[in-house]
């Protein structure tokens, strides 16, 4: 076992754990290859550390796989990673089962090619009474089409009479998100030495812990994701007290 695995507080975990998984394009071009052959080889991270979440008890663990502003990246390298995330999901969607792995996704799905789709609502429906790790996948997803899309749908329920401007609060916006049915993160972790949140679940990381790595995605194993809970556990989270506050007398 590892060391890093045993000094890691079991009762002190991150419920929700969300990752940018950044560097595979840049992985590859180090390596002098194209960068599709870098998020082909980011899927093994994405197996490892599922598969870390999942031997630790972590509730939620969810995954920036593609954001809306990717679709503006060259034609043959969106549709190389609609093919890879369709042929990934055919192949471990088993596995995901087997290991009582709930599959959601967050995101407009409606930009989504339609057999991407279908194999997606293929994978939902197979894990979908599965009770323990809740993998979130977020794909062509982004924090202000998020906020935006619960605006209006907040303004239409306005209009439509069946809620009125003085109910509106905090938890009525929380209901109108793509994660309303999860706890936001405590903890989100970046790869490849970036240091910016890039339209990420913007409403749900306002208390999270952030850690930055300069490991690349593809790079990334379970040690790494042991170092970031660590790092996590070392942190006095005050959400907007004073440390004298935490204190219970």
């Amino acid at each position: 076992m590892s060391q890093l695995l045993e000094t890691i507080d079991k009762n002190r975990l991150p419920r929700h754990i969300a990752i940018i998984m950044d560097g595979n394009g840049r992985w590859a071009k180090e390596k002098g290859e194209d960068r599709l052959y870098g998020h082909f080889h980011g899927v093994e991270s994405v197996r490892n550390i599922v598969e870390g979440c999942a031997e630790l008890g972590v509730e939620y663990l969810t995954l920036y796989a593609f954001s809306t502003e990717n679709w503006d990246r060259p034609e043959y390298e969106v549709v190389g990673l609609m093919e890879l995330l369709v042929s990934t999901i055919r192949k471990e969607v088993e596995s995901l089962d087997r290991n009582n792995i709930r599959l959601h996704v967050i995101g407009d799905m409606n930009m989504l090619p339609d057999y991407a789709r279908k194999e997606l609502d293929e994978a939902l429906e197979i894990t979908r009474a599965n009770t323990g790790l809740n993998l979130i996948m977020a794909l062509s997803y982004s924090g202000r089409w998020e906020l935006l899309n619960a605006v209006k749908n907040i303004a239409w329920e306005v209009k439509q009479n069946r809620l009125s401007v003085e109910e509106i609060d905090q938890d009525t916006l929380q209901k109108f998100l793509c994660t309303s049915g999860f706890p936001d993160p405590e903890l989100m972790i970046r790869t490849s030495g970036e240091y910016r949140i890039s339209n990420f679940l913007l409403y749900q990381l306002a208390y999270a812990e952030l850690y930055f790595t300069n490991v690349r995605w593809p790079d990334f194993r379970k040690e790494n994701l042991y170092e970031a809970i660590i790092d996590y556990q070392n942190r006095e989270r005050r959400f907007g007290k004073t440390s004298e506050q935490l204190v219970t007398p």
